[in-house]
């Protein structure tokens, strides 16, 4: 039986509106996205922690983090507790699990900018259809797709969790760069050169990104 015809919308009494005039800025989503070993989450939490210091609400929704707890693999995910539950709808790597990594952050992302929070996600998100459909679900304007454009020789050099090496060895199969393409953003709304300049300058340069779309005003 399909029960979606029993699911109704509630409308909140405390508009987004009344949040952010309440936070004083917007709240948005800043989909970074590169390579593996590009700098996405060292620069997120550069930015979060920039952020909070100018009093803007944030949140960090990393890959890794993500992974560990919304998406966690299949089979049985245990908490710091030791209470344990069978995560049936876990993700693996394949193409359709990916797809539904990148769905479900949206979503949760989305809720985020809803309650007026700057959510700030850090993926890898290789595949222009995923990072669309989450742009074409949220509000025109909530999406700031901002691509972290580093050489894949600079990201395997770097290669701090090895799996560069382990993808290079066949260990791990489909890695994206190696065996797995990534499709860069062609009109991203911010491109940052992580090659070329350090993580608190290109953190900055969000910040007067933000500034100029009015979304922060600080």
């Amino acid at each position: 039986m399909n029960n979606n015809t029993n699911v109704t919308w509630h409308e909140h009494s405390v508009s987004r509106e009344m949040r952010e005039k309440k936070n004083n800025h917007k709240g948005c989503i800043i989909w970074f996205t590169g390579l593996s070993g590009s700098g996405k989450s060292t620069i997120a939490n550069t930015l979060d922690h920039k952020l909070h210091q100018l009093g803007v609400q944030t949140v960090v929704l990393d890959g890794d983090n993500v992974r560990h707890g919304l998406n966690a693999a299949p089979g049985m995910l245990e908490f710091s507790h030791g209470t344990k539950f069978s995560k049936r709808f876990g993700l693996g790597f394949s193409a359709i699990d990916r797809e539904e990594n990148i769905r479900r952050i949206g979503a949760v992302a989305e809720i985020f900018a809803q309650t007026g929070v700057i959510a700030l996600t850090a993926f890898i998100s290789p595949y222009h259809v995923d990072r669309d459909r989450v742009r074409n679900t949220v509000k025109e304007g909530d999406f700031i797709e901002i691509f972290v454009d580093t050489p894949i020789e600079v990201c395997e050099h770097r290669d701090p969790k090895g799996l560069y090496k382990k993808a290079r060895a066949g260990e791990i199969k489909g890695f994206t760069g190696i065996d797995d393409p990534y499709e860069a953003p062609v009109t991203p709304e911010l491109t940052l050169l992580a090659a070329e300049k350090t993580p608190d300058i290109l953190a900055d340069e969000v910040i007067t990104f933000l500034k100029n779309k009015a979304i922060i005003s600080l």
